[in-house]
């Protein structure tokens, strides 16, 4: 059995690592280079980081951040915002992420899917989702509508659906960011990525809401998420990746050790 991943995620804005609800009123909360070195020697599993208002602003990513977080750490590392073309994937490739995560530009364009796929093999290419709970409707059978840009724009999309074509244009990894839940601290979205998990032969990571150990748990237990994404409740030192691990050890979770 694969152990489950704990993943703190680095939202980046303007350089500094922020945070907010429901992906509004962000503050920030410090320095993406010393908070990465932090979860590297605290036994976080892999690191993702966002450039979180690259899409929006329509630019590209802050690659020199990339390059000084990617210097300081030696655990996978997940690098999305603002990329849109190959080269815009093998640039965060080439300043030492191991993975590429696409979301807005991937909606824009889905091919870009297959061609980092070919390119750099599908175990580089995530796609990440933001997600929000909408009335079900012919066009929403789910209940689950993908949003871009921030959480900004509906596009009218099914999250399901989505999910199983971008699997099928060759992303390797599913990463569910509940726009509903995100920075709530209220718990993961249990059924949406229960019904991902279900649904894809790729690993499904869980993102947004996580407010205790027992989130976590509920979410690889209930939901068989693959791996779960931290940033509140580690951001601002509630908990720590070990005690986290340590809970979910003690109640059966198959979790890398930190020590």
């Amino acid at each position: 059995m694969l152990t489950k991943r704990i993943i703190p995620c680095l939202d980046v804005r303007a350089g500094k690592v922020t945070k907010g609800i429901a992906f509004k009123g962000n503050v920030d909360v410090g320095d993406p280079v010393e908070m990465a070195r932090f979860y590297y020697e605290g036994g976080a599993d892999e690191l993702v980081f966002y450039d979180i208002t690259a899409s929006n602003e329509r630019r590209d990513i802050m690659i020199d951040v990339v390059s000084a977080v990617a210097a300081e750490i030696f655990i996978p590392f997940s690098v999305g915002g603002g990329l849109r073309t190959l080269e815009d994937m093998r640039g965060v490739l080439l300043a030492g992420a191991e993975k590429v995560s696409i979301d807005s530009g991937a909606v824009r364009n889905p091919d870009i899917i297959s061609e980092g796929a070919r390119a750099f093999g599908s175990q580089c290419v995530v796609l990440s989702m933001q997600v929000k709970r909408v009335p079900e409707s012919e066009k929403i059978p789910s209940g689950y509508e993908i949003y871009i840009d921030g959480g900004r724009t509906p596009v009218g999309w099914d999250a399901l659906e989505w999910c199983a074509r971008g699997v099928d244009l060759g992303a390797g990894e599913i990463v569910v960011n509940s726009i509903d839940a995100d920075g709530t601290k209220a718990g993961y979205e249990l059924a949406l990525t229960g019904a991902i998990a279900d649904l894809v032969p790729v690993p499904v990571i869980a993102s947004g809401g996580a407010g205790n150990p027992q989130h976590l748990r509920d979410v690889f237990v209930q939901s068989n998420a693959d791996a779960a994404i931290v940033a509140s409740i580690t951001h601002y030192g509630e908990f720590t990746i070990e005690n986290i691990k340590t809970y979910l050890a003690d109640e059966g979770v198959d979790v890398r050790d930190t020590w």
